[in-house]
């Protein structure tokens, strides 16, 4: 098959799948903040390339159709919420940022997310956050446990369902995928460090799952300190 047929073949395809899914949404099929097919389901039962699911789920991301979250997966926007791109310039310096102005931005912007958390996640938003523990429970290479990490913090953002603070916070995370970090954090991390960080991560969703703003701030506080302490030394 030469470039050209498949470049068409993956156009209809993406074409094919935007159409589905706005399809699915139109029935009611699935509502708001309801989690999506997998990109491979969605692929095999259309018979289209996954890379035309990818594309189509851009595209509907990009319009704000959708919500893909880290490690969890597309879920459906709430009614009103903005484009994706209208938080791009906020991305647009993360990756410049050091791993000190990260753990400054992190300590400042985590714990006051707690309150705003405890009073607008969904039963949905603590399902996510649960997935990213149970996740980093039985991750123990560097690379599996770092993606669940992020993934679990920017769940606890998602559910504040403020929009600002989702794309404010979406900024630290890309910045935790840059190579100072990244480097910093695998030097720094034993396994008797992850366990802390896990016992950690379950105490901060346990006080959000409990509606208890002020716990759910504490514990992300003593965590983060402990994060900036083995990372920076300080």
């Amino acid at each position: 098959m030469s470039e050209s047929q498949s470049s068409t073949i993956g156009r209809r395809g993406g074409q094919q799948v935007r159409q589905w899914l706005l399809d699915m949404l139109a029935s009611g099929q699935y509502a708001a903040g309801a989690k999506l097919p997998t990109e491979r389901a969605v692929a095999e039962r259309l018979g289209v390339p996954r890379s035309a699911v990818r594309n189509a789920l851009a595209a509907l991301e990009a319009e704000g159709v959708v919500v893909r979250l880290i490690g969890s997966g597309t879920f459906v926007a709430e009614p009103g919420a903005a484009p994706a791109t209208d938080m791009r310039a906020a991305l647009v310096t993360a990756g410049d940022a050091s791993p000190t102005e990260i753990m400054e931005a992190r300590l400042l912007i985590e714990p006051r997310i707690a309150a705003l958390a405890v009073a607008h996640a969904t039963l949905s938003d603590f399902g996510r956050m649960e997935l990213c523990n149970r996740e980093a429970e039985t991750s123990d290479d560097f690379e599996r446990f770092e993606h669940w990490d992020a993934a679990l913090h920017q769940a606890i953002a998602e559910a504040t369902h403020n929009r600002l603070i989702v794309g404010l916070y979406t900024a630290i995370t890309r910045a935790r995928d840059q190579a100072d970090w990244g480097e910093l954090k695998r030097r720094s991390l034993t396994a008797e460090r992850r366990d802390h960080y896990r016992e950690e991560h379950r105490r901060i969703v346990a006080a959000l799952r409990a509606r208890d703003a002020q716990g759910a701030e504490t514990a992300l506080i003593d965590h983060l300190r402990r994060v900036r302490h083995n990372l920076l030394g300080i």
